[in-house]
């Protein structure tokens, strides 16, 4: 028993995660996740708090939207509240490998939002551990120019570990609704 819960509390070890890929990630997106981000500062919860404590940079949640079941006619469905860092702009479904060009622009108009139009200002992208759709939307913002991007790879699982606040979020509107 003691050699498992060795095994299980050991930490996870270089080798344990893939090599960043040429592309995009476009399928398992809940998997271990490179250490690195080519032309993007790799983030520790510690410099993500301090980053937010500071206000020196925009948060962005990429944490998809969870799909609406199909249910009988007349039936209530009310979404699970969202959590992400307190501040933070949630744009939904920007983490995929593929984006339709709707999705593209409105990812695009909140990155402008986010960042008060500035390329050069600081722009941090998560949403949970070990989860490519942060990977994903932090190379696709890179790509788009803006030249001072932080990935946080731990996202709301690691600052929920670290014990530091969450709140509920709404996402982004996207253009035509209110």
């Amino acid at each position: 028993m003691l050699a498992v819960m060795l095994v299980a509390a050991s930490p996870v070890r270089a080798q344990d995660h893939p090599a960043e890929p040429e592309g995009y990630r476009t399928e398992d997106y809940r998997a271990p996740v490179p250490t690195t981000l080519a032309g993007a500062q790799v983030l520790t919860t510690a410099e993500a708090e301090a980053i937010w404590r500071e206000k020196s940079g925009a948060f962005v949640d990429v944490l998809p939207r969870a799909p609406k079941p199909n249910l009988p006619a007349g039936t209530v469905w009310r979404e699970r509240p969202h959590q992400n860092i307190p501040g933070s702009i949630w744009l939904p479904d920007t983490g995929y490998g593929r984006l339709a060009a709707p999705t593209e622009e409105y990812l695009r108009r909140g990155l402008a939002r986010a960042s008060g139009d500035d390329k050069a200002g600081l722009l941090v992208i998560y949403c949970q551990e070990n989860c490519w759709m942060s990977w994903n939307a932090a190379r696709r913002v890179l790509s788009y120019g803006y030249r001072n991007v932080a990935w946080y790879p731990d996202g709301t699982d690691g600052w929920g570990r670290a014990k530091l606040p969450l709140a509920e979020a709404e996402p982004e509107p996207r253009e035509g609704e209110q």
